[in-house]
């Protein structure tokens, strides 16, 4: 048996798709299963045990490229693959295996894919509230113990990363992930950021700020507002040097995201903060999190902007109740 899977666009989303990667090799232990992605997302892919191969997937989000899909898929009728299994809803996304041919073509019915894919669920989102479990039914009925998130990541591979950057091999961080690339309604704020370094930041367990370049100039601000007490990283390190820090981090304290959800398949205790998105869609996925959320009743609004102008479901998560929630589970 030999699978390809249609990876989707985000981090966090790609993360969540893997208990249904390990649910097929628990189904079919001697399935090869190669992962159609983007190129940034093989480091992520190539940490998780059940992938056999990433193929890179050139396009970019939103881009259509007919032909240049077409043109993919029969490069990849050759490489005789049994399954797929679409994980994005979109038309588009299903072109690749239609065109190679794949003989079983398995997703939701989405935008009217009825032709791309002939194996087609219907969503039910009440049986199904999270992602997760809306990816892992595509490879039958959920067993009770649905495999839980878990990337790889060696004292080895940790070390590497540090020295790398220069960063000090015996310090225990407590990691800060600021960012949220869907937009400013997800991020904590701030100044929120930096009185939380000033409660929680020692010598031996100093305060490291991990996201992309995107999130430098928050980093910045942060660091600048705790006066000493963070170190920020954001654009410094790759994803897999960034993978290998939060797995050597003594508590992580993230914004609804992508490295959430690596904080959580790395099993690091974990503080999700969440206001404007559902802690009942994307949760981190481990017994080690614990999520913190005003539970407004305008949230969650899922915009990238409060529509509202108060920002009350982010404001309003203090920093003290974080750092006692962190405190607890470390």
């Amino acid at each position: 048996m030999k699978i390809l899977v249609v990876a989707p666009s985000w981090i966090g989303d790609t993360i969540l798709a893997q208990p249904l990667l390990a649910l097929l090799k628990r189904n079919h232990p001697t399935a090869r299963i190669e992962v159609l992605a983007a190129a940034w997302s093989a480091p992520l892919l190539g940490r998780m045990s059940e992938v056999d191969a990433v193929i890179a997937n050139p396009f970019r989000h939103g881009d259509f490229n007919f032909g240049a899909r077409r043109a993919l898929g029969h490069r990849l009728a050759s490489a005789d693959f049994s399954h797929s299994f679409v994980l994005p809803n979109s038309w588009k996304s299903a072109l690749v295996p239609y065109f190679a041919r794949i003989p079983h073509r398995i997703g939701y019915q989405g935008e009217s894919r009825y032709l791309l894919l002939n194996e087609r669920h219907r969503l039910d989102p009440v049986r199904h509230p999270q992602l997760a479990q809306r990816y892992a039914a595509l490879a039958g009925p959920l067993p009770a113990d649905l495999p839980q998130p878990r990337l790889n990541s060696t004292p080895g591979q940790q070390q590497a990363a540090r020295e790398a950057l220069g960063l000090p091999a015996a310090a225990r961080p407590v990691v800060f992930c600021p960012g949220a690339e869907y937009g400013p309604a997800k991020r904590w704020p701030a100044r929120h950021f930096a009185a939380l370094a000033r409660l929680v930041a020692t010598p031996e367990n100093p305060a490291w700020l991990v996201g992309s370049d995107k999130d430098a100039a928050v980093g910045d601000e942060i660091a600048d507002a705790a006066r000493g007490s963070a170190l920020n990283l954001c654009g410094r390190s790759t994803l897999e040097q960034a993978i290998d820090l939060i797995a050597s981090a003594e508590g992580v304290v993230s914004n609804d995201s992508g490295l959430m959800h690596v904080a959580a398949a790395l099993d690091r205790p974990l503080v999700a903060l969440y206001g404007s998105s559902s802690p009942t869609y994307t949760p981190p996925l481990s017994p080690r999190a614990r999520i913190v959320s005003k539970n407004l009743s305008c949230s969650p609004c899922f915009k990238r902007e409060c529509p509202l102008g108060h920002f009350d479901c982010m404001n309003g998560i203090a920093p003290e109740h974080v750092a006692q929630t962190l405190q607890a589970l470390r």
